[in-house]
Order: structure tokens, then C-alpha cells, then sequence
């Protein structure tokens, strides 16, 4: 120390750390109040804002106290230098957390309230996080007296190493980067792969693609493979989706009824059922003279993927109890199989040495 200790230098450097204390909690208390009004608000950057500054502000008036608490001491230059170093290091720590937070918080805050945009995915979340991080330390290392030049330096060398030890690592990270800037898969879309997984995508960070399938369960698949795989996305260009379903009536039926029946049947489930499209046009198209039946296909529509099979099961009860209040029949295909006894003999074959005798079938439709 510069002199002796004092009871007049304890006071004050007390009167010092306890006006920092005071101060961070009046301002927590301030913060706390603010974030109440903003989450009244409908943008949600306010309140990651508000919720990183209530980490910041209240540290930083801690050091301030902590500061002045060691400027009312009388500690020598070189102690006085190690301990405001100390607390700007923790202040630069925390403004550079906090940074990171209300960054990637306003991302995807704004990944949120704009459908299909590419950073509603964690990989762009994550490396905006880890790039203010990586800022933050080189600030620190300057404020040490630490030369960064050197540093970069051996880094840039250094990448190219890193980069060959991690080829599978950088290889599905730029993948993932390139799915995103492409458009052509989002979280929230609904997939099929060619190897047969498919479900709804959960989310793409920096190494793999989480999906959920209808059973709840994750298939996870590295962004690699997803980019060089065959892939349909059955929300895009548009969610909504038309699909089939592959009907047959008799030959004795009035096409004409049957049709009209049918389009009836198609409007009450589009109107009535939640998930099917209200506006769409009924339409039935006859293909087939089959064995038994003519057959012919409904076009039902859709909102989006999974909504397929609760409207495809509405429909076909409605259709079966509809056709057979109006009558008309849907047959099933028979086949009658006769065995007749002392039918005239034909040539034997033989097989392997043995003789097998031949029996006479006549099969009618």
C-alpha cells in the first residue's frame, strides 16, 4: 500500500461497494418492471433485449462499486491496474454473454415472425452466438496486453489442418447452410426421403436435420446425406395438397347418379371436416372397366400433409353410407372355383422319375 489503512478509507471504499449493490438491485427491480410492459408488446425483441440487459446493468454497477471501493483504498499503482484489469475482463465476460443472448435472440425472434425464413433453424442461431463469443475473447486478450496479430495468425495456418481432421464436421455444416439459403426444406415442412423417412422437420443446426415422424418419434439425418439424397417436400411450393382416393361401383349403375352423389358427398367433407379445404372443387374422374367394377377416382383437398388421413376417413364412411341410402353398389370381386370328378384323362407328366397324374380345373369369374 501507498499508506497506512484507515478506518476513514474503509468506510468509504464500504460506502462505494454498497452504493454498487443498491444500484444493481434498483436497477433489476427497474428491468424487472420494464419487462413486464414489454411483454404486453407484440415484437418479441424487446423483451430479449430487456432480459439481457438485466444481466449486464446490474454487474456493471457492481464493478463501478468495486472500482470505487478500490480507488478509496490505498493500494499501490501496480495492484490498482490488476484490479480495475480484473473487473473490466468481467465486464467485457458478461456485455459479451449478454451480446450473444440479445443477438440470437433477435434472430429468432425475427425467424418467428416472418414464415420461412431460413434462420428460423438453430444453425444460424448457434454460429451468430458463437461468432460474438469468439469476438468477445480477442477483446479480452487485447485488454490483458495480449498481441491477437500472432494469434490469427497461427489460427489461419492452423485452419487448413483443422479443416482436413474435420471433413465430415464442415462438410455437413456448409450442407445445412446450403438447404437453408436454397429454400427448399424449412422447419415445420413436411419430408419424404427416398430411403422412406419422412416426417415433419424439427430442426437443422450445424451437424444433422432433426425430423419428427406421426408417431412422435426423431429420425435424425447428418445434412450431408439429406443433401444428396432424393427428397419430396410436401409443403412447398404450396402446404396445401390434393390427394386420391381409388373408388368402384357396378356395371349395372347410373354413372350419372353415381357422380352426383359422389360431388355431394365431397363438398359436405370439404365444408364440414377440419384439415380439408373449403373452396375446393369437387372432382371425380372415371378411369377403368375393371373385372367386376368401374372404377373411378375422387380428388379430395387438403391444408396440409397429416390432415390427408382424417379427411380421407371421413369420406369414406360418408361415401359408404350415402351409396347405400341411394342404392348403389360397390361389388366385390368373386371367384368360383369347380372340381369335376371323371374328367377326360390328359397325357401324364413325369417329373424327376415319378409319374404325377393331372387334374382337370375349370375356373368361372
Amino acid at each position: 500500500m501507498t499508506r497506512e489503512l484507515t478506518v476513514d478509507d474503509l468506510v468509504l471504499a464500504g460506502i462505494a461497494l454498497g452504493a454498487g449493490l443498491l444500484a444493481a438491485f434498483l436497477l433489476r427491480m427497474l428491468l424487472r418492471w420494464l419487462g413486464r410492459h414489454a411483454d404486453r408488446t407484440r415484437w418479441g425483441g424487446d423483451d430479449v433485449i430487456v432480459d439481457a440487459l438485466r444481466a449486464l446493468v446490474p454487474w456493471a454497477a457492481i464493478s463501478a462499486g468495486a472500482a470505487g471501493a478500490g480507488a478509496a483504498l490505498p493500494l499501490t499503482r501496480t495492484v490498482q491496474h490488476n484490479v480495475n484489469q480484473a473487473l473490466t475482463v468481467l465486464l467485457i465476460f458478461v456485455a459479451t454473454v449478454s451480446v450473444a443472448r440479445v443477438v440470437a435472440g433477435l434472430v429468432r425472434s425475427v425467424a418467428q415472425s416472418r414464415s420461412g425464413v431460413a434462420a428460423s433453424a438453430t444453425i444460424f442461431v448457434n454460429i451468430t452466438r458463437v461468432l460474438v463469443m469468439a469476438i468477445g475473447f480477442l477483446v479480452v486478450l487485447q485488454t490483458l496486453g495480449i498481441s491477437i496479430a500472432p494469434l490469427l495468425t497461427a489460427l489461419g495456418v492452423g485452419g487448413l489442418a483443422v479443416a482436413l481432421a474435420l471433413q465430415d464436421t464442415l462438410a455437413n455444416l456448409f450442407a445445412g447452410l446450403h438447404i437453408l439459403a436454397s429454400k427448399t426444406v424449412q422447419p415445420g415442412d413436411y419430408i419424404r426421403l427416398s430411403s422412406g423417412e419422412e416426417g415433419y422437420v424439427e430442426d437443422i443446426n450445424w451437424r444433422q436435420t432433426t425430423v419428427r415422424n406421426l408417431s412422435n418419434n426423431l429420425v435424425v439425418v447428418p445434412n450431408g446425406e439429406l443433401a444428396k439424397t432424393n427428397m419430396t417436400n410436401f409443403m412447398r411450393p404450396e402446404q396445401q395438397l390434393t390427394i386420391m382416393v381409388q373408388v368402384g361401383v357396378g356395371y349395372d349403375s347410373d354413372l350419372e347418379h353415381v357422380e352426383r352423389v359422389t360431388t355431394e358427398v365431397v363438398t359436405e367433407v370439404m365444408t364440414e371436416i377440419s384439415g380439408a379445404v373449403p373452396d375446393h372443387e369437387p372432382a371425380v374422374r372415371f378411369h377403368t372397366f375393371g373385372d367386376s367394377r368401374i372404377g373411378f377416382t375422387v380428388i379430395l383437398g387438403v391444408g396440409e400433409f397429416s390432415d390427408q388421413y382424417r379427411v380421407k376417413h371421413e369420406f369414406i364412411k360418408r361415401l359408404h353410407r350415402r351409396y347405400r341410402a341411394e342404392g348403389i353398389r360397390i361389388p366385390a370381386p368373386t371367384r368360383n372355383v369347380s372340381l369335376q370328378q371323371g374328367a377326360p384323362a390328359i397325357p401324364q407328366q413325369r417329373t424327376g422319375g415319378e409319374t404325377v397324374p393331372d387334374e382337370t380345373a375349370r375356373l368361372h369369374d
